[in-house]
Formats: C-alpha cells, sequence, structure tokens
C-alpha cells in the first residue's frame, strides 16, 4: 500500500500538472468499490470545476476545487490509493489502462486517471461548506512536536509498531516506514508504547522524520506497484535497511534481518540492534 512518501510524491507530481487546470467533464466505471461518493453525484459536480491545488493529507490525495473564476475552496476531491491504485496524468490519446476506474477530462486536453486493479482505493466529493476542510485522521508525522508526539503514546499497551500504524494516532505511516523508523531509533517493534522512555520517542520521531523526508526525495519505495504521476518507480527501496531483507546481513551489525508477524503484520527487524 502507498505510505506517506509515496502519496506526497504522486501529490506533488500531479500538483505540478493539472493545478489551475478545469474540468470539463468526469467519466466513472460502473463498479462500486471505488467510490465513496456515487459516481451519478460526482460526475456533475466535478464538471466546470478548477483545480485549485492538489496535495497529501495522511494517505489521501486532496484536490482543492473552485468555482472557474473563484478562489474560495467550495468541494475537494479525496482519492485514496488503497493497495493498487495509480493516479496517472496522462494525454487525452493515450490508451486507458486497464482498471481504470475514474478520468476527468481537462481544458489543457490532458486527463487525470485513477487506476486500480484490486478496487480497495476510495474516491470520494466533500462539501467544503457542509463537511469543512479534510484534515485526516490522525497528526501529521512530519510537523507535530515532540510533546505532541510522546503525549500519542502515554499509558497505551499495543505495541509500539502497532501504535505507529494506528492512522488516528499518526497518519501515514505504514508498514515500510515503521519498519525502517524503528531500526533507526534502536527500539524492537513489540516493545509495549506507553513503556517507552520520552528520550526513546524523542529519538523515534526524529527517526520516523528523516526515514519520510529521505523517502520522498527518492520517489518514495517501490516494492509492489507504487508508481508516480508519471509512471515512474520510486528508489527508496535501495537505502531499506530493514524491511524486505530477511535472511540479509544487518547494514549495521551484519546479523541476520528477522521477520515477524506483529499485530498481523509482517515486520522485519535486527535482533542486535533493536532492544
Amino acid at each position: 500500500m502507498p505510505e506517506l512518501p509515496e502519496v506526497e510524491t504522486i501529490a506533488n507530481g500531479v500538483d505540478r500538472r493539472v493545478r489551475g487546470d478545469t474540468i470539463l467533464s468526469a467519466w466513472f466505471s460502473s463498479y462500486k468499490e471505488p467510490f465513496n461518493t456515487p459516481p451519478s453525484e460526482m460526475a456533475p459536480a466535478l464538471a466546470g470545476q478548477r483545480i485549485a491545488r492538489v496535495y497529501r493529507v495522511g494517505k489521501h490525495i486532496v484536490i482543492d476545487l473552485t468555482a472557474k473564476s473563484g478562489r474560495k475552496v467550495t468541494a475537494q476531491w479525496l482519492v485514496h490509493l488503497g493497495m493498487t491504485g495509480r493516479l496517472l496524468v496522462s494525454g487525452a490519446d493515450l490508451p486507458l489502462p486497464q482498471h481504470t476506474h475514474a478520468v476527468l477530462h481537462l481544458d489543457s486536453g490532458r486527463e487525470l486517471r485513477f487506476v486500480d486493479a484490486r478496487r480497495f482505493g476510495r474516491l470520494a466529493l466533500r462539501p467544503v461548506e457542509e463537511e469543512g476542510l479534510f484534515a485526516g485522521p490522525g497528526r501529521e508525522p512530519l510537523t507535530i512536536s515532540a510533546a505532541d508526539f510522546a503525549a500519542l503514546f502515554e499509558g497505551r499497551r499495543l505495541a509500539i509498531k502497532a501504535a505507529l500504524l494506528n492512522q488516528s494516532l499518526l497518519h501515514g505511516v505504514g508498514n515500510i516506514y515503521a519498519d525502517e523508523s524503528l531500526f533507526r531509533a534502536g527500539i524492537r517493534p513489540s516493545r509495549v508504547a506507553g513503556r517507552l522512555k520520552r528520550e526513546q520517542l524523542d529519538r523515534l520521531r526524529k527517526a520516523l522524520r528523516t526515514v519520510l523526508q529521505s523517502a520522498i526525495r527518492a520517489g518514495g519505495s517501490s516494492v509492489s506497484d507504487y508508481v508516480d504521476a508519471d509512471g515512474v518507480r520510486g528508489f527508496f527501496q535501495i537505502q531499506h535497511r530493514v524491511y524486505g531483507r530477511e535472511g540479509l546481513p544487518c547494514r549495521v551489525c551484519g546479523s541476520p534481518i528477522r521477520r515477524i508477524v506483529l499485530a498481523g503484520r509482517g515486520t522485519h527487524l535486527c535482533p542486535m540492534c533493536q532492544k
């Protein structure tokens, strides 16, 4: 599943290409799974709207919409990529990829296409006047303060790895970057979150920010179907220190990387470096 760095990369790429463009019309597939808002409502509401900005909130891509001649955001189109979703900017003359479920036809002649083979992604239209601007389910890991970060885990009895994956606490962090951050912080994933000392949590917050920022600069991790808005793969996977490296030597101490199942998720760690 695309995580914060991948979603950030896609959102930034889409923003560079379609900001200021106007949606002429919208097409949606007949499948019901990708749609939190019915296509019969989205299609007429999107037509004529101007794309003011595209950005990330948690694991969501948010597209701010205004009237063609206005500046006030009146609606937001929310895209969650699920497991295999892609948001691509393409020329209208290019063939539609298989499993395309949404196409926004733009005034520039380009198209914004949502493609999702497994249909775990979700599309929704959010009326701002009724629901307000989308803020996401949890706190933003790139900007949260040290005090607020520590407060998230106070008294929590679940494993720190499971806490990092809880989107109502921190939104955007997934399996890859939880494993990578815990390794860099020297913390075993199974440690009880509420028992970690403030110094450990400060170390974890810094490691998490460093990992996420490095992954964004590398265009994300392409370990499955992920590609950016141009269909290009990311490169952070070559910097992974534990994720996907089961049985390989730790890049720090040389011990074999282990894979365990924690809270139902595959988890990678170095048994020597992480305590």
